[in-house]
């Protein structure tokens, strides 16, 4: 089946190099970001945040501690991928005013508190554990993003290939509450798509009957 959600998808792919020349308009990058924030989570807990980065003076002190890679420097836009901290803890209250929108009996949302708490006890114990799983949840907001910024015609590169201690560092953050857990530059390609390469659908899907 052949849809624009299908062509998005084969029109998205890593880009390398960006064209310095072409900038996206605040009305793209928006929508772009809106499919990020409109993306589901775990608990509905939204533990992430997005740093829009234009500054060219920024994007090249970045630079270095990403592994040099000039998509960091050449995209138009580059969004550092925060994993939210302090805010997945239950002292925090964080957890109790998500679910408090959903309009329910004080009984019922204590109940759903305490179960948040109780199936997170493990995953809650350190910043780490809490980093793993909160970075995790940011990946699905990624992707939506990629993908939207493919359907409107412009190009992405998820990066993992970072100094996560000096990028931290240069951006000034309290690692208490937000760590990085992805960068990602949005532009517009300047050399043509390389064949989309991937696995058979075979290979990668069995239905269990």
């Amino acid at each position: 089946m052949i849809n624009d959600f299908t062509k998005a998808m084969a029109f998205r792919h890593a880009c390398k190099v960006f064209d310095e020349t072409k900038k996206i308009t605040k009305d793209e990058i928006n929508y772009i970001l809106e499919a990020g924030r409109a993306s589901p989570s775990s608990f509905g807990m939204e533990l992430w945040k997005f740093l829009v980065i234009t500054n060219e003076e920024l994007k090249a002190k970045l630079r270095p501690s990403c592994w040099n890679q000039v998509q960091i420097t050449s995209c138009s836009h580059l969004v550092v991928v925060l994993a939210g901290i302090e805010n997945a803890k239950v002292d925090s209250g964080k957890p109790r005013m998500q679910l408090a929108r959903r309009d329910m009996p004080v009984d019922k949302l204590d109940g759903y508190v305490e179960l948040y708490a109780g199936h997170m006890q493990d995953t809650l114990s350190s910043d780490e554990k809490i980093y793993a799983w909160t970075a995790r949840q940011s990946y699905i907001a990624s992707a939506n993003m990629m993908t939207a910024a493919a359907f409107i015609g412009i190009d992405s590169c998820p990066i993992e290939g970072f100094d996560k201690r000096e990028v931290e560092e240069i951006l000034g953050l309290d690692i208490t509450k937000y760590q990085v857990a992805m960068l990602l530059p949005f532009g517009y390609r300047i050399n043509e798509q390389s064949s989309q390469l991937r696995l058979p659908f075979d290979e990668v899907v069995e239905f269990i009957l």
